[in-house]
């Protein structure tokens, strides 16, 4: 079943059957035309979610509304990668303070659950389809933190769109449909998720109407009664009756304790161009060390279609995990070392262990001077100066695949990311926070707001950070073609979880990869898989600090769109 699961969570990243996953040539790749506008920019995986952003944002609401609006919206027609059972981190510039702002809404382990209760898998580690790997969801608190700060359109104005939607129905575009399919195969027998997402006895196709009335419900009930009517009322109470009858850890006081945690970004300068991520307990620390070692290299002599490149990129991307591995864990269990992490000459150090001429096998985690105690991205402007770049996940497609009755929402399994090993930075604790892997980026030129972007899925998202800013900043591709250029994908990495990396993992490359390329990594040492997608999902919104202009960007391997007004 786990592998099951991490191939579904992998399939999530990639093209459905019959999509091409082949990146068309444009100038540089691109397959669709950036987006300009001057009032506003919405840029997410489904359009009609933008489409309400974009409605949003007409009617006088700023980036922040609409942002939480396209999220919620996204819960009912992307269920498989977000929703009201998962974790949510958003970064926000706010142009009345000129500051920006990180929100950390990931929740924790339930208080009752210890390793020594758990049941592992084969290999050791928690189940992802099962009631351990459940945490307390923690999107619906992101909400209403980032409303009560930023927002001034009243939260159920920005629900109602989605409530009626799910009364009524939506379309289920091609992309979604392929993967509801997926998802189905997998959980269709667990509690709840074939009442609601299994409509007739199958998942709905490319096409058909999809209805949630009991998601309707649920946003009616945090409409009108606000985060407690999720945390402390009556939506809290049936996930921990669903809890005990499903061998779950839950408690009331895990939800009612609940709250987001205001994070100052942390940041890397990469040629000039400010790039700010979250603190752990995420790992957006390995999207800053990635550009700190790729900085150490002239990337742009080397050239995109050149072997050196891509085998530079690639050896970065497992030294940089190795600390991910054995750094990255909740801040308020143990102390990760972000600033020697950040350390240009760390970099140094890490950059001067690629062997040009080999790819490496084995790789161990860096040492401190001193001992230290599916996914959906979305990204908004508006016309005010204001920029959000905001992800959430259910972690795996429809989390864990348990659905509590009524309420029309699937559990995130984040909980399977602990570590079942005791003393490591990661191991599962009560009431602490597991790894997580959703991360929002954004970026800052001339010290003015410039980018806020994300690449969705699992830990597709360091490396696709990095390229993304590799392709605007050293080879000056606008958003839309840093999107579309081919990439690639390393998998087999040490993990958080306690996986280790033997054999120097496997590297996915899409097909815009010279076929040259490709057989030099071979006689390098990468072991190149002969697959197709698997590349993540990209979206990005930049304003021009001269004119305010704002330009979208979306990934032409999903089904969503930028829109702007």
């Amino acid at each position: 079943m786990r592998r099951a699961l991490a191939a579904l969570l992998v399939t999530l990243m990639s093209a459905p059957p019959g999509r091409p996953a082949d990146r068309p040539a444009g100038p540089m790749g691109a397959m669709r035309s950036v987006v300009y506008a001057r009032h506003g920019m919405v840029a997410a995986a489904h359009p009609l979610a933008v489409q309400i952003g974009v409605d949003v944002l007409k009617k006088g609401g700023n980036a922040v509304d609409a942002a939480i609006a396209v999220n919620a919206a996204l819960g009912l027609m992307e269920p498989m990668s977000c929703g009201m059972g998962g974790d949510l981190f958003a970064i926000v510039w706010d142009a009345k303070t000129q500051r920006l702002y990180g929100l950390n809404a990931s929740g924790r382990a339930p208080r009752a659950l210890t390793a020594d209760k758990v049941k592992p898998a084969a290999d050791g580690t928690i189940p992802e389809s099962s009631p351990f790997s459940w945490s307390v969801p923690g999107a619906v608190d992101g909400w209403f933190a980032l409303h009560d700060r930023f927002g001034r359109t009243p939260m159920a104005d920005l629900l109602a769109p989605t409530i009626r939607a799910a009364r009524e129905g939506e379309a289920v575009p091609e992309v979604i449909a392929s993967l509801w399919d997926r998802g189905a195969r997998l959980f269709k027998d667990k509690p709840g998720y074939a009442a609601t997402y299994m409509p007739g006895g199958r998942p709905p196709r490319e096409g058909e109407i999809f209805r949630n009335p009991d998601l309707a419900k649920a946003y009616e009930a945090i409409a009108t009664g606000g985060r407690d009517a999720f945390y402390k009322g009556a939506i809290a109470k049936d996930l921990v009756a669903f809890s005990k009858r499903n061998g779950g850890f839950f408690a009331e006081e895990d939800f009612a304790a609940d709250k987001p945690d205001w994070v100052d970004p942390m940041s890397t300068d990469y040629r000039g161009v400010r790039v700010f991520e979250l603190p752990p307990n995420g790992q957006g620390l390995s999207a800053l060390e990635l550009l700190n070692v790729l900085e150490t290299f002239d990337l742009k002599a080397m050239g995109r279609d050149s072997t050196a490149f891509w085998h530079t990129f690639v050896e970065a991307k497992k030294l940089v995990f190795e600390d991910r591995a054995r750094f990255v864990a909740d801040p308020g269990f143990v102390k990760t070392p972000v600033e020697w992490l950040l350390a240009k000459d760390y970099a140094r150090q890490r950059a001067a262990l690629i062997d040009r001429s080999r790819a490496a096998e084995r790789i161990e985690a860096g040492h401190p001077p001193l001992a230290a105690g599916d996914t959906t991205y979305l990204a908004v402007a508006d016309g005010e100066g204001n920029m959000v770049s905001l992800i959430q996940s259910n972690y795996a497609g429809f989390g864990s695949g348990y659905v509590a009755e009524g309420w029309g929402f699937a559990l995130q399994n984040r909980g399977a990311l602990f570590n079942l090993q005791p003393g490591l930075p990661n191991s599962l604790l009560p009431g602490k926070r597991p790894f997580h892997t959703i991360i929002p980026a954004f970026a800052m030129k001339d010290g003015k707001p410039w980018l806020a972007f994300g690449v969705m899925g699992g830990d597709m998202q360091p490396q696709g950070h990095a390229q993304v800013i590799v392709n605007i900043v050293d080879f000056g591709m606008n958003i839309q073609e840093a999107g579309d250029a081919p990439r690639f994908y390393h998998t087999g990495s040490s993990e958080p979880t306690g996986t280790l990396m033997t054999t120097g993992g496997i590297l996915h490359l899409e097909s815009g990869v010279p076929a040259e390329v490709r057989r030099d990594l071979v006689r390098l040492g990468h072991h190149v898989a002969e697959t197709v997608g698997t590349f993540g999902g990209y979206q990005a919104v930049m304003r021009d600090p001269v004119t305010g202009v704002l330009a979208g960007a979306t990934e032409s391997r999903k089904d969503g769109c930028a829109m702007g007004y």
